[in-house]
Parts: structure tokens; sequence; C-alpha cells
């Protein structure tokens, strides 16, 4: 099998690609579809002939809701948004690799192997970066305490700074008592 000429597809642009839905990281059919280099509906039809090897782990549609949201976090231009009218179908790293099966062209092999590739990076870096997560999390939880530390402080302040709250009695001499005169 002779290796195809595919134009190269910086890392940069895959990772751009990916998105969080429903907590799970996901590649739209519309993306994936610029990719493979055909269009959208094809990729979908090829999707609907073979749905049996889609569960839901694997792919899908976004809701309403998700769309809203999904194109208020992302910058687009109006041409962009054109092209959503229609909830996209979401593809979880096994779907992706499930849709090489499903187009069968060199092409959709080649770019699905770049695509897991990337997924596979992805994890670990998480992985080998579990360290810097744990830390992270430490800090958060040290700011956490801190602030209430910090809250504690300024309602001190506050009331210093603002002596009618608190009632004291005055301290100093009388003058003028009867023990005072000779």
């Amino acid at each position: 099998m002779s290796k195809i000429d595919l134009p190269v597809i910086p890392d940069e642009i895959i990772i751009d690609r990916i998105y969080l839905v429903r907590n799970q990281k996901v590649m739209i059919d519309r993306d994936l579809a610029i990719l493979y280099g055909i269009e959208t509906k094809v990729l979908k039809q090829s999707v609907k002939r073979n749905i049996e090897r889609f569960p839901t782990d694997f792919m899908f549609e976004m809701t309403k809701e998700e769309l809203d949201n999904w194109r208020s976090q992302i910058v687009t231009s109006n041409a962009d948004k054109m092209g959503l009218r229609y909830a996209p179908y979401c593809f979880t790293e096994p779907g992706v690799t499930m849709l090489s099966c499903v187009l069968n062209s060199k092409r959709a092999i080649e770019v699905n192997i770049k695509i897991i590739r990337v997924f596979t990076r992805l994890k670990e870096m998480v992985l080998t970066h579990k360290d810097i997560l744990l830390k992270l999390e430490q800090m958060e939880s040290q700011l956490f305490k801190n602030s209430k530390e910090i809250q504690v402080i300024f309602s001190a302040l506050k009331q210093l700074l603002n002596p009618a709250q608190v009632s004291r009695r005055k301290v100093g001499f009388k003058i003028g008592s009867a023990s005072n005169s000779i």
C-alpha cells in the first residue's frame, strides 16, 4: 500500500477542533468533514447508513442548548454560523476511529491516524502532568482556606473603622470629682 500525499496537517489544527461537550473531548462533524476532504452531508449520510457502529459513547448529536452554548463560546463569522443551522454530530475518540472504517478512504485512514495520535498525546500530557494538577488542587485548597481567613480579617477591620457598631465604656480620668480636690 503506497502512502498518499496529504497536505501536512499541523497538530494545532486538530487540537483547535477538539471541544469539550458533556464533559467529553469531541470533534464535530463539519470539522472532521473538512479534514477528510468531504462534505458534511456525505459524512452524516455515511454515519446514518452505519448507525449501529456509533453507540452514544462514540457519537451523539448536540442538543439545541448545547449548540447555543457552544456557539457563544467560540468566535465564528456569520458564514461559519450559517453552516451550523443544525445541531452537529459530536464524535468521541472511539467514534473518530470508527469513522475511518465507515468512510473507508485512504485519506480518512491517514487523517484518522493523525487525529488518534493527537488524542493519545493529549492523554499522555495529562498523565505526565498529573503532579502539576495535584499541586494546582492543593494550591486551590490553600487559597480557599486563606480566603476565609482574609474575610475574617476584613470583618475585624470594618468593625474597627465603624465604631458606631461597637459600644465601649470611656477610658480616662474624671475631672471634678471629690477625691481629686484638696
